[in-house]
């Protein structure tokens, strides 16, 4: 799991008090974000002219949400759409993932509506983790020299509002640094970079009941 960015993301989003994510609906949103930068540092994805998303390679990459994320990429979509596109599905392949690697124990929901529960069951594996985000946080090292994939999960934790990794005041005090790696996505694509930076905004619609498909 050292380079699958969206199960990583997933682990920085989890809450043990909620059984999940500390919020379902925004993690979707990350966990998907999250898969799209992995394939684009593996330079599976790129962009146009235009801002569209084009796949580099037919080779399958074996993991079945990279995939499916490859899939959904090589219909010619921009990247602030497919971040919202298929995210319910990427979520749920991404638990599975975790609970086939033995990092996550699924039960059944407590009610007929309610969500399934999960309980991350390595808990040096995630701390581990969030070490590294908070190195990377709090570093006094230039941005330049922070692992992709380690800047990558920091813009997407401080975009995603996860509290238990960037807190309000982190996000005030080294609201520069957080900028820096958000804007080193722009290197891979600006449409990634914009998607990311617009994150804020399309979870609050994505909760209003307008955040696509």
């Amino acid at each position: 799991m050292n380079d699958d960015l969206a199960c990583l993301m997933y682990l920085l989003a989890y809450d043990d008090a909620a059984e999940g994510p500390y919020d379902r609906s925004r993690t979707e949103l990350l966990v998907r974000t999250a898969a799209l930068v992995d394939l684009a540092l593996r330079g599976r994805l790129e962009e146009d002219g235009g801002g569209t998303v084009t796949v580099s390679g037919a080779q399958p990459t074996g993991d079945p949400v990279l995939d499916g994320v490859l899939r959904d990429a090589a219909a010619g979509r921009g990247w602030k759409r497919l971040v919202r596109h298929h995210r319910k599905q990427t979520l749920t392949q991404v638990e599975d993932r975790l609970a086939a690697a033995g990092l996550l124990t699924v039960k059944a929901p407590r009610t007929r509506l309610g969500t399934r529960r999960l309980t991350v069951t390595d808990h040096a594996v995630r701390a581990a983790l969030r070490a590294r985000v908070s190195a990377a946080l709090h570093g006094d090292g230039p941005v330049r020299e922070i692992p992709a994939a380690d800047a990558a999960l920091l813009a997407l934790a401080a975009a995603g509002r996860i509290r238990s990794v960037v807190s309000r005041q982190d996000h005030k005090t080294f609201r520069a640094r957080i900028d820096a790696c958000t804007g080193h996505l722009g290197a891979l694509a600006p449409g990634l970079e914009k998607a990311v930076r617009a994150l804020p905004t399309t979870m609050i619609a994505a909760q209003g009941g307008m955040g696509g498909s």
